[in-house]
């Protein structure tokens, strides 16, 4: 199957404007506030920089999670996030309610070798901190409300296409 940018239903994430949106034959029909790298974006592995590019999504976690289920490597841990938790774990990382794991399409800049975006395990996520959400503040995933990530997973599909851009328009977007 053929790409058409123009046709095709794809997710665009603006790193400038803090935003993920559902776009479908051209137009965005949802959009969702979201959180990305607080060192920018970087495909370089260790950067904590969200990498850009063309990406899928190459799987779904957690389709019969609660919203606030806890995961640590991919997993369910059984917990369930709290403010009691996050207090006795002040130093982890959250990744709460579902995962689509991101996998990079273009080879060295964010596929293979040392700028590879699922080896990084870069994913779409849910968060608590939702007063961080609409500023950088990840360790370079993609941060979303709880309720919107378990919202976007059920309308999309593993293998949809996702465009992540530093501005808005991506230059690909800009020549159509």
């Amino acid at each position: 199957m053929d790409f058409d940018i123009n046709r095709s239903r794809y997710i665009k994430i603006s790193v400038a404007k803090q935003l993920l949106q559902i776009v479908e034959a051209g137009e965005a029909i949802k959009s969702f506030v979201i959180s990305t790298g607080k060192n920018g974006c970087s495909e370089q592995n260790g950067s904590g920089g969200t990498p850009t590019g063309w990406h899928y999504i190459r799987v779904k976690i957690g389709e019969a999670a609660d919203k606030n289920a806890v995961f640590v490597g991919r997993r369910e841990t059984g917990e369930i996030y709290s403010p009691l938790l996050a207090e006795n774990h002040p130093d982890r990382d959250w990744v709460l309610g579902r995962i689509l794991w991101l996998s990079g399409l273009e080879k060295g800049k964010n596929r293979l070798g040392n700028v590879d975006t699922m080896r990084r395990y870069i994913y779409i996520h849910g968060t608590p901190d939702i007063e961080q959400l609409g500023m950088p503040a990840s360790h370079g995933c993609i941060r979303m409300s709880c309720t919107d990530v378990v919202e976007l997973f059920a309308m999309i599909d593993t293998g949809i296409r996702v465009l992540i851009c530093e501005d808005h328009l991506s230059v690909m977007e800009k020549e159509n």
